[in-house]
């Protein structure tokens, strides 16, 4: 049986996601499209049907999942109108523009008594991030002491704000920070540098393990992120993820992309392909909803501390049974 997909919103991530869809996903294919812009979705549909409305889409027996990638503010109540049809749903982030709406996100995916939310936190599939994890549960470096995280972009939309750069941008580092450790964060110190940037942000965990992250969102030279975990024993980093060296006009070096995508391109098919498999089999995989919430009550103190004395000890509610 191959599972019909609708996806919601055509821009960057959609459109991607689409084609990872129709070209690149056995099992699956896309079924549906919706977007506030007919032309944008005609385009990206290639075939498929075309909806009029998000909650059509989500209705429609030709859907049997739903992928959300519309703007921030629309998450939460696409996601809940997909918990009130029964219908997984793979969510790019944030789950919510807040962290009260993921909260109410989760209360209504718990009220239904199983998951049917991944949020896309899509780190946790990209190869290199995977070998760190594996390397580190299993003790090839001794017990985990510091995990240094480096997030930088080529420039910032005009609309991106300061504390976009930790809602937007960081809460992928405190994701994979918590995915990578197993660890819950307790508190944290951030410091902006001139001008609001660069941002080093500097987490303790729940271990006493320390996370520092810088985040510079306009950097100029490329999209870059990188990791390197300290044990005790040894460390482990990312490699480098360009697949060439340059030689040319007496200089060589690493390229840099543009944005995220082509970083992560391996990581977003290996993210559709488990998602499939999941809703195929009725199990859960990747970042669930109470990941999606962590993840934006952090962001969220974090900015409020950058906007005062910068440190905070970070609280967030009780994890409920059904994330055990």
């Amino acid at each position: 049986m191959s599972i019909g997909v609708g996806v919601i919103g055509t821009g960057v991530m959609g459109a991607e996601h689409a084609r990872i869809l129709r070209h690149e996903t056995p099992g699956a294919h896309l079924a549906g499209i919706f977007d506030p812009d007919p032309t944008r979705a005609q385009a990206v549909a290639v075939g498929a049907a075309v909806f009029s409305d998000a909650r059509s889409l989500i209705a429609s027996d030709q859907i049997d999942a739903v992928l959300i990638a519309s703007p921030d503010v629309t998450h939460a109540a696409l996601t809940l109108a997909c918990i009130e049809a029964g219908k997984p749903v793979l969510c790019e982030k944030p789950l919510a523009s807040s962290a009260a709406g993921a909260l109410d996100v989760v209360r209504a995916e718990v009220a239904l008594g199983r998951r049917l939310i991944q949020v896309g936190y899509m780190r946790r599939f990209d190869p290199g991030y995977r070998e760190i994890k594996r390397v580190k549960d299993a003790g090839e470096i001794g017990g985990p002491v510091l995990l240094h995280n480096v997030h930088r972009n080529v420039r910032a939309p005009e609309w991106f704000d300061g504390s976009m750069a930790i809602t937007n941008s960081f809460v992928h580092e405190i994701d994979i920070s918590r995915w990578l450790l197993g660890s819950e964060m307790v508190s944290v110190h951030v410091e902006a540098g001139p001008g609001g940037e660069p941002l080093m942000i500097t987490m303790k965990t729940d271990k006493n393990e320390i996370v520092s992250t810088e985040v510079f969102v306009n950097a100029s030279y490329g999209y870059h992120v990188h990791a390197e975990l300290v044990g005790r024993q040894g460390t482990i980093s990312l490699a480098p993820a360009s697949l060439t060296l340059l030689n040319r006009d007496r200089a060589g070096g690493l390229s840099y992309p543009d944005n995220w995508v082509p970083r992560f391109e391996e990581a977003y098919r290996r993210q559709m392909a488990d998602w499939v498999s999941a809703v195929k089999f009725g199990g859960a995989v990747g970042a669930s909803a109470w990941d999606g919430y962590v993840a934006s009550a952090i962001a969220e103190q974090v900015a409020q501390a950058l906007a005062g004395n910068g440190v905070a000890t970070l609280r967030y509610e009780p994890r409920p049974s059904l994330y055990d």
